[in-house]
């Protein structure tokens, strides 16, 4: 296993940077784009994940670095939901919809895996 020696090694901070820039690919179209309310919620919600997981990186103990990453879990949960509203709306397919949640789905366990490794040292 490689050494994490910075956020940027993290697979969960990779895996969120994805899933923000697919977030940031679907709402850049032009009937997304007008919706500024939703909008901005994703994409906000979406930039939270990979943002708390890098600053929880630098925060100086564990029980500090899983608070922020309960944080990103959450936001991974509200992009999720967020994705529904878009679905219904109609700005993304049930096929981008799929595509970004299972992306979602991918960086909680992730998430979860290192809240799990930093709970036994």
């Amino acid at each position: 296993m490689a050494k994490i020696e910075r956020f940027e090694d993290l697979q969960s901070w990779q895996k969120a940077r994805q899933l923000t820039n697919l977030i940031y690919d679907l709402t850049e179209r032009p009937k997304f784009s007008k919706d500024f309310r939703l909008n901005g919620q994703i994409q906000g919600a979406a930039g939270s994940i990979m943002h708390n997981i890098a600053e929880g990186f630098d925060a100086g103990s564990n029980p500090e670095f899983i608070r922020f990453l309960k944080i990103a879990r959450r936001s991974a949960s509200e992009v999720q939901s967020q994705l529904y509203l878009a679905l219904d709306r109609e700005y993304i397919t049930q096929d981008e919809l799929s595509a970004a949640y299972n992306l979602a789905t991918e960086t909680k366990r992730l998430i979860n895996g290192m809240i799990g490794y930093l709970r036994k040292t």
